[in-house]
């Protein structure tokens, strides 16, 4: 799926057939030329000897049908995880934009992987082609209605890629999804925070938080070390300030290890601000890490209401098929605390 070489390949046809060939791949969704009736038998037959369709991927579905991981392998025969959750109405694509990831936080599947190499945008589309080709063949139809930069790796490790990927995804050429569809998250790499504000691409940025301290949040992800808390804020005020779009903290509840009433009140510190989402997760479990109790949850949430802290809770998504990224690569056991 390298649509510079598309480009090469269609260089020499008329400067319409661009236009013609994205909407059969992103809109029609083809997944073979001899669909795309609309162009020259000759130019399929090129087409498909230069640029094949071919999406290769094993599939997991969780019992509700709700959830479904696809395990993409690409050419070099690497592969990375993508999951498609559909819920009330929605349904969100979350995509990888490494294979494996170099971060190492203690209670993600794909930090054991260690880092392998970082994906392409094409081969981030592929991700969010490959499902909608999946929800083509619902009856009626489905389309792909929102993606997250949610899956293995570090987006903001990768940017340019991701950046790549982001706007493919809103070219209205393309899959032409609005910007507010599109969600990203990081584990708060500052840097890269503050050059996505420069972006102003309108997109929706979450920061996986999941501690409310430097001394615990440097144990669960090392990269705090590099990028403290107080570090993180700044650039999420500098994005706000730039923006003026609402930004969301990711909290994973992980019994005894985060979830205590005191962390909840630290927590209340430094998030309790107009434009702070906090996002209470109940974690998927991985190994040794246990997912904290629903009437824990209930009280860290209500605390955190109290103290004036703007609050919701995610929906956990597919245990029965690992849903967690990484979670079909390995089935180590992470380091402990």
């Amino acid at each position: 799926m390298n649509l510079d070489k598309l480009e090469e390949v269609l260089s020499s046809e008329p400067q319409y057939r661009i236009k013609q060939v994205k909407f059969d791949l992103f809109q029609r969704l083809i997944s073979d030329w001899d669909q795309a009736t609309t162009l020259p038998l000759s130019l399929r037959e090129k087409l498909k000897k230069e640029f094949p369709l071919l999406l290769r991927a094993k599939t997991l579905i969780s019992k509700d049908q709700k959830t479904v991981k696809a395990l993409i392998t690409f050419d070099d025969g690497l592969s990375v995880e993508s999951v498609l959750m559909r819920h009330n109405g929605r349904n969100t694509v979350c995509v990888s934009s490494q294979v494996g990831c170099p971060l190492a936080c203690l209670f993600c599947a794909t930090g054991k992987m260690g880092f392998k190499r970082n994906l392409t945008s094409q081969e981030i589309i592929a991700q969010v082609l490959f499902f909608a080709r999946y929800l083509k063949n619902f009856k009626p139809a489905g389309k792909v209605s929102n993606v997250v930069f949610m899956g293995m790796g570090e987006p903001l490790l990768n940017f340019e890629q991701v950046i790549g990927a982001i706007r493919i995804l809103n070219d209205k050429n393309c899959f032409n999804l609005g910007a507010r569809k599109i969600s990203l998250s990081t584990s708060g790499i500052a840097p890269g925070i503050k050059k996505l504000a420069d972006l102003e691409l309108g997109i929706n940025l979450a920061i996986s938080l999941n501690a409310a301290e430097d001394k615990l949040r440097s144990k669960l992800m090392p990269i705090n070390k590099k990028c403290p808390i107080k570090e993180v804020l700044k650039a999420v005020n500098f994005y706000i300030a730039k923006t003026n779009r609402k930004v969301m903290f990711e909290y994973l509840l992980i019994s005894g290890v985060n979830d205590s009433l005191k962390q909840a009140e630290e927590l209340s510190k430094i998030v309790r601000r107009n434009l702070y989402l906090v996002n209470l997760i109940r974690y998927n479990p991985t190994g040794k890490f246990k997912p904290s109790g629903r009437d824990q949850i209930e009280m860290f949430r209500e605390l955190l209401e109290k103290k004036g802290v703007n609050v919701t809770q995610r929906f956990s998504f597919g245990q029965d098929i690992k849903a967690a990224c990484g979670q079909l690569a390995t089935q180590e056991t992470p380091a402990g605390l």
